[in-house]
């Protein structure tokens, strides 16, 4: 699953990144937790690229209230396309969620898991491949979002047997593409490059989601 992950780049460089028109109201961020809000970056109608700001933890417009979103904060490539709870933001909302890193957590004994974080050599910006649904409340809209998982890769196989989806940056407009057919997405939802990757143990701080600071993203040994 992924459960953690950070934003650590400016503004600027998501626009930058992403070809967006307008520049997004975010700051950075180190340790990112369910239920927060998050980046998700969409297409319009007239393909562009547009940014929500969205709860972490996808809620079906179908649902009585908020708080089934904390229990899909990820969605199985294996069977988005069937489940109810997802099957129709996957063929009409389909998104990037920007990062530059994320957590798993290996465990070393029955009382001890070992945090881990996982980004690209280049710990340059990638973009998960999310999922976004809007929900409308008695008061107001709430727009959330929800990140995919594959089987992991080579690298994250020690810690995890789950990983992120990552979709490459000459992916992104087939990723974002209404028109793009199922088969088609299916492609893109397989682990990244183990090679394209690297990892390193952080300090436990990043358990609690109160701490949110570079300590978080510091290597420890």
């Amino acid at each position: 699953m992924c459960g953690r992950f950070s934003l650590t780049q400016s503004a600027a460089a998501l626009a930058e990144t992403f070809q967006l028109e307008e520049l997004p109201a975010w700051q950075p961020r180190y340790n990112i937790a369910p239920t927060q809000t998050v980046v998700a970056i969409a297409a319009t109608p007239a393909y562009t690229r547009q940014v929500h700001l969205c709860r972490w933890g996808l809620v079906p417009s179908w649902a009585k209230d908020l708080t089934i979103g904390a229990k899909l904060i990820n969605a199985r490539a294996e069977t988005v396309a069937e489940k109810p709870s997802f099957r129709a933001a996957f063929k009409q909302r389909r998104c990037l969620i920007p990062a530059d890193g994320f957590y798993e957590w290996q465990r070393t004994d029955r009382k001890t898991k070992q945090p881990y974080y996982f980004q690209l050599i280049d710990q340059q910006l990638f973009a998960f491949a999310g999922l976004w649904e809007r929900w409308q409340g008695d008061e107001s809209v709430v727009e959330t979002c929800t990140i995919l998982t594959t089987q992991a890769n080579a690298l994250l196989q020690p810690v995890h047997d789950r990983m992120p989806v990552m979709i490459a940056p000459e992916q992104y407009n087939r990723w974002l593409d209404s028109t793009t057919t199922a088969a088609s997405l299916q492609e893109l939802l397989q682990p990244y490059a183990a090679s394209a990757m690297q990892s390193y143990p952080v300090s436990t701080a990043v358990n609690s989601p109160a701490h949110d600071s570079p300590e978080c993203v510091e290597p420890v040994r």
